[in-house]
């Protein structure tokens, strides 16, 4: 077995937190913290994934409102021991290119797009978490013969979970968190 590098040894007898991922130059370029576990994307992205992301950050960009900002592939540190990184993530944060991560009160929407090695995490794990971090939208992006489908989730503040709103082949028009109306089928 070989040893593991030094970078990957947590720093602390408690583990890895938030602010430790950016001390990690070593690390792959997509590492997440869940539960205070540093979380690999290894295998590599399909054409579909990237171009799906590529498009909807495109469209949403296209149709913010001013003070709405959208980004792609940047942590929101959830808690001290939790900073998922979602394929997009649309903020009411100022405009900072030195930043590594969002406060979630600064996340209006967060977008996962499917892959095979993330599905389980995007469907439950993140799902619970965002839901309890506020964020008040949440959207699942998924392959349907080669076409997007995306689930629309709102927060339910009471419960802080998500309930599903719809699930959108085709057009997709909606008014929060903001008027948007895309195209899906057009994407790719």
């Amino acid at each position: 077995m070989t040893a593991l590098p030094d970078w990957m040894r947590p720093p602390h007898e408690e583990g890895w937190f938030a602010e430790d991922l950016d001390h990690l130059p070593e690390a792959p370029r997509h590492t997440e913290l869940i539960d205070g576990a540093l979380v690999f994307m290894m295998s590599p992205q399909r054409i579909w994934h990237a171009r799906v992301v590529t498009a909807l950050t495109t469209a949403l960009a296209a149709q913010r409102p001013d003070g709405v900002e959208v980004d792609r592939e940047v942590t929101i540190r959830l808690d001290e021991r939790n900073r998922p990184e979602p394929d997009i993530i649309v903020t009411t944060a100022s405009v900072d290119y030195n930043r590594t991560w969002f406060d979630p009160a600064d996340v209006l929407l967060a977008v996962e797009v499917i892959s095979p090695e993330s599905e389980h995490r995007d469907r439950t794990v993140k799902l619970r978490k965002y839901a309890e971090a506020g964020i008040a939208h949440y959207w699942l992006v998924e392959d349907e013969n080669d076409r997007p489908v995306v689930h629309v989730y709102e927060l339910d503040v009471p419960t802080s979970s998500y309930v599903p709103v719809a699930i959108v082949r085709g057009m997709l028009e909606l008014t929060v968190p903001f008027p948007l109306r895309l195209d899906l089928d057009a994407l790719l």
